[in-house]
């Protein structure tokens, strides 16, 4: 695999993501040993005339020859397309750097809530885009709420299965609840706040993945489907706590989060 010699990519050192992939690039041969630097620490010899804001935003790829900088994406095309000359075509395809930079810009401005870090108050963080955080609550709210949707098929046992849309207005509903409270709680918080709180229930949909697909195929007894159900729920609970702490919310959130599921499950039993 062909190295990109003389250039160093500027990562952000307080997000894991950022931190594991440009790993990757050395790891692979894609960078020289030397070719990542977190741009917190980015010696002013590297480039002095970089946008650090730009930076922080769209991942830096710095030409330590002749000082040209490239962003997001482009950075991310210039190293594989250097490595992988056959997708270099491709690369430069209008339509295909449209769709690609704007799923770049959709991953990095919800980096922080997607895989949250400590971050460091006086450092330079990432733009906050509030039509991003939209769609990312959009799309997490309407992907778990249609995998609960399936999974709620396998509960009829032990739980009403109910009308096909109930699992999103559950779920649209805890967005609501969630939202009125860290509003008045610490309203700066709230755009934050709500996009970790849908990563887990996120994550946690996808986790009953494995289960729903197996159900195809083997036959299950009904309690392993509750007993499952129950363990990520209780794992999705730990994730919001950690979480509340890395966002220094106290254990109020995961309290409120608790009731709002009880109270759902009292009406789902009540009706």
């Amino acid at each position: 695999m062909k190295t990109l010699q003389n250039h160093v990519i500027l990562f952000d050192n307080e997000c894991p993501m950022c931190y594991a992939y440009t790993k990757a690039f050395i790891k692979v041969g894609m960078l020289p040993g030397n070719g990542r630097e977190a741009y917190q620490n980015m010696p002013i010899a590297i480039c002095p005339l970089i946008d650090k804001q730009r930076a922080a935003n769209e991942i830096a790829l710095v030409n330590t020859a002749n000082g040209e900088v490239t962003y997001g994406i482009s950075s991310l095309f210039k190293i594989i397309g250097n490595a992988m000359p056959v997708f270099k075509p491709l690369f430069q395809f209008s339509p295909f750097i449209w769709i690609m930079t704007k799923f770049y810009a959709f991953i990095s401005y919800n980096r922080k809530v997607i895989i949250p870090a400590d971050v460091k108050e006086d450092g330079v963080q990432p733009s906050f885009k509030i039509l991003y955080r939209i769609v990312y609550l959009l799309l997490t709210w309407l992907a778990t709420a249609y995998i609960l949707t399936v999974y709620a098929h396998l509960l009829t046992d032990f739980v009403p299965l109910g009308g096909k849309y109930r699992e999103y207005l559950i779920c649209g509903g805890q967005m609501v609840f969630q939202g009125i409270i860290i509003f008045f709680y610490k309203k700066e918080k709230l755009w934050e706040y709500l996009g970790n709180m849908m990563t887990i229930s996120f994550a946690g949909s996808m986790l009953l993945l494995p289960v729903i697909i197996l159900a195809k195929y083997f036959h299950i007894m009904p309690v392993i489907f509750i007993l499952y159900f129950l363990l990520v729920a209780g794992l999705m609970f730990l994730e919001h706590l950690r979480r509340s702490k890395i966002l220094k919310l106290g254990l109020a959130m995961s309290i409120t989060w608790a009731v709002y599921r009880l109270i759902v499950l009292g009406l789902i039993f009540s009706l």
